[in-house]
C-alpha cells in the first residue's frame, strides 16, 4: 500500500470516528424525572411511597429527594401495590424498547419495581385505573372502555362499559365499586355489571377507599372530600391545583399528587403538607 493511500485511509477512519462521537444522535436522550404522575402506592416492605409516572417509577419520602426505581423510563399508567415489594401496573413501554407492543396489558413486579413480567392482555389492554382487593384485580381498560375483573391475573371478565377516570372497591364488599366519570360519581353493587349515578356527590376526578375510615375524593380543582357513605361528602382542604393521583392509605393518611408537588395529610385531608416537590 502506498504512503498516500495509507494516509487517506487513516484520515477517513479518523473522520468517521470524530463524526460518530459528535453527532446529535449518539448523545443519550434526556429522560424527564418524576412528572405526569399516574399512580401512588405505599409498599409495606419499606413503608415508602411509590410514584408511577409517564417516565418511570419513583420512590418518594419526606425530606428526601425522589429516587428512580430500576432503569425503565416506560409509561406506568394504572398502578397498585398488592403486597411486600409486589406491584401491578399497566401502560406503555420505554420508547427505546421497540420489541414491545404499544400496550403492555397487565404487568407485575415482585422486587419493588426493579423488574417486570407480563401477565396478560399484552398488546391489547391499557389499564388507566387498577385496584387490588379481595384477591381480585379491578381495572378500567382505556382501549375497550370497560371495567375488567380478574381473580388469577390471567383471565378476565368483561363488565360495564363506562368512561371512568378512577375505580375504588369497598374493603367490606367485593361487588361494591365506585367509579369517577365526567358525568359524576357512579356506584355499582353487582360487581361492575351495572352502575348508577350517586346523586348529590361532587364531581370527583379520583376516589380512594381505605381499609378503615372515610372515603377520600378529590375534584378537578384539587378540593379534597370525605364521605362515610358515598352520598354525603364534606369538603376538606383545597389545593387549587389539578390533581394527578390520589391515595388514601389508612390511619387518616392521604397522599395527593399535582404537577408541582406530592402532598400528604395525616387528618383525612383537612390539612396538608408538601412531601415532595416535582421539578
Amino acid at each position: 500500500m502506498t504512503a498516500l493511500r495509507i494516509l487517506a485511509v487513516s484520515l477517513t477512519a479518523a473522520l468517521v470516528a470524530a463524526c460518530s462521537s459528535n453527532t446529535v444522535d449518539s448523545k443519550p436522550a434526556m429522560v424527564p424525572g418524576m412528572v405526569h404522575i399516574h399512580g401512588l402506592g405505599i409498599n409495606p416492605a419499606d413503608k415508602r411511597l411509590y410514584v408511577a409516572t409517564h417516565y418511570g417509577l419513583f420512590r418518594a419520602g419526606e425530606g428526601q429527594a425522589s429516587q428512580r426505581v430500576g432503569d425503565l423510563a416506560q409509561d406506568f399508567m394504572g398502578f397498585t401495590v398488592t403486597g411486600n415489594d409486589e406491584f401491578l401496573a399497566s401502560g406503555h413501554p420505554d420508547p427505546s424498547d421497540r420489541s414491545q407492543p404499544p400496550h403492555l396489558g397487565l404487568i407485575r413486579s415482585d422486587d419493588a419495581g426493579q423488574s417486570w413480567e407480563s401477565l396478560s392482555l399484552k398488546g391489547s389492554a391499557d389499564f388507566h385505573a387498577l385496584e387490588y382487593r379481595h384477591d381480585r384485580i379491578y381495572g378500567h381498560d382505556s382501549q375497550s372502555g370497560r371495567v375488567l375483573i380478574s381473580t388469577d391475573e390471567r383471565s378476565w371478565q368483561q363488565r360495564a362499559e363506562i368512561a371512568a377516570y378512577d375505580l375504588a372497591a369497598s374493603p367490606a364488599d367485593a361487588d361494591d365499586i365506585l367509579a369517577t366519570t365526567r358525568q359524576g360519581l357512579l356506584r355499582s353493587t353487582d360487581g361492575a355489571v351495572t352502575f348508577d349515578v350517586v346523586a348529590g356527590a361532587p364531581t370527583l376526578v379520583f376516589v380512594s377507599w381505605p381499609d378503615s375510615g372515610p372515603l377520600i375524593g378529590v375534584d378537578a380543582q384539587g378540593t379534597l372530600y370525605t364521605s362515610n357513605d358515598s352520598r354525603i361528602w364534606q369538603a376538606q382542604h383545597r389545593l387549587n391545583a389539578k390533581p394527578q393521583a390520589l391515595l388514601a392509605a389508612g390511619n387518616r393518611q392521604v397522599y395527593v399528587a399535582t404537577d408541582t408537588a406530592i402532598y400528604q395529610s395525616g387528618d383525612n385531608g383537612a390539612t396538608v403538607s408538601v412531601l415532595s416537590t416535582i421539578d
